[in-house]
């Protein structure tokens, strides 16, 4: 039976929010009266969210788990739920129901209409802290202006995804992905939705500040060369000063001023240029850091248990 509508979740410590994720995908998916599947990626899980998960399995043929060997990150996760999917549509939803999955309806219509990435456009946000929208709406912007691809702002990874451009976004294997990334980058015909982002049925974040800043090194350093040419411009501003400087210390020298008199101008401008000389070394060393991850070409995930890909 061809699958229409693969449904590809991401599960870490979500044992009390995949009974209603569960019933509320399945009436929206039914509703729809075309074949679909439920995959669900454990990432590691140590709440019984694995037990919960193969209980779903068993009690019903269309939920297919994808079990990790150890936790790898939700962007992996997320990944892995791609390889496996076989549908001719393919949406991207957390498990904690702030993505609601009724507006899977509406991604869907869309791609009815020809579009093939639909992406679901956070208009609203309940449930969160100011200090949460503040960051996330930084987040968003500053991707925005600096990296290479124009990334749609306010989205996150809940989106539906046409076959065409899954299989294109499968055969891009870097380590440190950024997905929403790579689902601008690839192109195709594109379109959001908006939507209002719910709060968090049960459980804690699974990103907080630390992974969110992660999140955006990932996004920077995967579609940008900005904090590279940071580095340039720091240099030539630095040797700019040390230029306009040289004739200053001079004239101040011949006039008898004692105000560069001493090691103290010395040490600052050491101290400066060491700094910047550090800041550069750096973001170099972030750039060579994935360099060395991407030649050992070690598998982005290990899975433990899964279905055949083509079953």
């Amino acid at each position: 039976m061809k699958i229409t509508y693969s449904i590809v979740v991401p599960i870490f410590n979500e044992i009390d929010n995949l009974p209603e994720l569960y019933r509320r995908v399945k009436e929206v998916l039914d509703s729809t009266g075309q074949p679909w599947e439920l995959i669900l990626v454990d990432d590691g899980s140590t709440d019984g969210s694995t037990e919960r998960i193969h209980q779903l399995a068993d009690e019903d043929p269309t939920v297919r788990p994808v079990i990790f060997a150890r936790n790898f990150g939700h962007q992996i996760a997320v990944t892995a739920g791609l390889d496996y999917s076989r549908g001719a549509a393919v949406v991207i939803i957390d498990a904690d129901l702030q993505d609601p999955p009724e507006v899977i309806l509406e991604l869907a219509k869309k791609w009815q209409e020809g579009f093939e990435v639909v992406y679901a456009v956070r208009a609203e946000r309940e449930g969160e802290s100011w200090f949460k929208l503040f960051t996330a709406s930084l987040f968003y912007r500053l991707i925005y202006r600096i990296t290479d691809v124009k990334i749609p702002l306010d989205t996150g990874d809940f989106r539906l995804i046409d076959r065409s451009v899954v299989s294109v976004i499968n055969n891009m294997r870097e380590k440190h992905r950024f997905l929403r990334g790579m689902g601008a980058w690839v192109g195709f015909k594109q379109i959001g939705v908006n939507y209002k982002r719910a709060a968090r049925l049960s459980g804690e974040t699974k990103y907080p500040f630390n992974k969110m800043l992660k999140l955006a090194l990932n996004a920077i350093t995967g579609f940008s060369y900005f904090p590279l040419q940071v580095a340039t411009y720091f240099g030539f501003i630095s040797a700019g000063i040390a230029i306009l400087a040289i004739p200053l210390v001079i004239i101040e020298r011949l006039t008898g001023s004692q105000a560069f008199y001493g090691q103290a101008t010395t040490l600052i401008a050491v101290l400066f240029l060491g700094g910047v000389q550090l800041i550069s070394l750096g973001v170099l060393g972030e750039y060579i850091g994935r360099i060395y991850d991407e030649v050992k070409g070690r598998p982005l995930y290990i899975v433990r248990e899964a279905p055949k890909k083509d079953e």
